[in-house]
């Protein structure tokens, strides 16, 4: 047989198939739609009745789907036991032995009002102090009087016990939180020798610890997204764990090299939630989300990433800015309001990086940074008359960047 005829052959087949497909659907619809119109109760229209039908199938699925939650919840947090298990069996032992239940600790935040911040802003998360890690423990609790098994039996009661939470968004958020919580909490007291601990057990599993952070990630966002006033506590302690695993010396290579992805996905959302938010009453809230942005820029790892990131967007919303200066149209007020957050973040991590003199020519700012600095000056010259304050966070980045500059020459 020739190739040419075999190669038409097989097309035909092919076509042949997929209009049997396509006629075989048209059959099911109109068979699907005889029977609807057959078994319809008397009084209801076909309309009312496939929509009464479509719903009641939807229910099951939802059904179904909120099982599956559950069941991989509960797998997870088995996972997670075991994990703590192998890490340090002590410190699992001991945690047994409290018979504090989830019941009591969601009964307890639920009846006592001071369990809550009063403001969204006081997170506890300063950007310029250590004040983020108090809900850990300090390090001055760290450090005195580690050798003594009293002093191990208050760090245990401290910490939570690992709980199935899967009730709520709420609920769902504070189950990574308490594994985390965990974890940092066999750190600090196998630092000081108060028990024996072996992390290497993560690199085995990294299934458990990818899972949690995610998990914690997700939840962050979505309270980010829709933020509550008075902000919960459990957000404060979110945020707190995620800083603390991040900036620990032992737990952060862990962390940031399962899980740096997934980190560099909620700084992105981080800043898009503080781009597009559009609520009147919306400083307060994207106050603690820049706080939180600050806070992730303590990592030199984290940070250079960051700072690309918010250069790319303040590079081009100036782009934008002076092309709607130039045709006189109109630009985005709420928008040109929230980027000055970003600029004030790209700021305080340019002076950091500059403090700490951490800086290389080959991951400072990159091609992010080139881009930014190509025709600054004449976008600074064209805006600063309308745009003061803009151009003005403009040129203190552009100074920043510049100095990084020299001090790699």
């Amino acid at each position: 047989m020739e190739p040419g005829r075999g190669r038409r052959g097989a097309a035909a087949e092919i076509k042949g198939g997929r209009e049997n497909q396509i006629s075989y659907l048209k059959i099911s619809k109109l068979a699907l739609a005889f029977a609807i119109i057959h078994s319809k109760p008397p009084g209801k229209s076909s309309k009312e009745y496939t929509e009464d039908l479509a719903r009641t199938v939807s229910e099951q699925d939802f059904g179904w789907k909120w099982k599956v939650e559950v069941l991989e919840a509960e797998v997870l947090q088995l996972r997670q036991e075991l994990l703590l298990n192998r890490i340090s069996p002590r410190f699992c032992l001991e945690n047994r032995k409290r018979d504090t239940s989830a019941e009591t600790i969601l009964g307890q935040e639920s009846v006592n009002p001071t369990s809550y911040s009063s403001q969204l802003e006081d997170s506890g998360c300063d950007v310029c102090n250590d004040s983020a890690f108090d809900s850990l423990g300090t390090a001055s609790d760290f450090h005195q009087s580690e050798h003594n098994v009293n002093t191990s039996k208050h760090w245990l009661e401290r910490v939570p016990p690992l709980t199935l939470c899967h009730t709520s968004k709420e609920q769902s958020l504070t189950a990574p939180v308490h594994f985390l919580q965990h974890l940092l909490e066999i750190r600090k007291l196998s630092e000081g020798g108060i028990l024996q601990a072996d992390f290497s057990e993560l690199e085995n599993d990294s299934f458990t610890i990818c899972n949690s952070v995610s998990q914690l990630l997700d939840g962050l966002t979505v309270f980010y997204n829709s933020p509550k006033f008075p902000a919960p506590s459990f957000l404060n302690e979110g945020v707190c764990v995620l800083i603390s695993l991040i900036t620990d010396t032992k737990l952060s290579n862990h962390v940031l090299k399962k899980c740096f992805k997934k980190i560099e996905e909620f700084k992105k959302n981080l800043i898009q939630i503080i781009l597009r938010n559009r609520s009147v009453n919306r400083f307060q809230a994207l106050h603690s989300v820049s706080q939180t942005l600050g806070l992730l820029g303590r990592n030199s790892i984290l940070r250079n990433s960051l700072i690309s990131l918010l250069l790319s967007e303040v590079r081009q919303f100036a782009e934008q800015l002076l092309q709607a200066h130039q045709v006189q149209s109109v630009y985005d007020i709420p928008q040109y309001e929230n980027i000055s957050l970003l600029c004030m973040i790209l700021e305080q991590l340019l002076q950091n990086e500059t403090e700490e003199s951490n800086i290389s020519s080959s991951d400072y700012g990159g091609e992010e940074k080139i881009k930014f600095l190509k025709n600054l000056d004449q976008v600074i010259l064209h805006l600063s008359d309308e745009f003061p304050l803009f151009s003005l966070y403009l040129w203190r980045v552009s100074v920043l960047l510049n100095s990084g500059q020299m001090q790699i020459d």
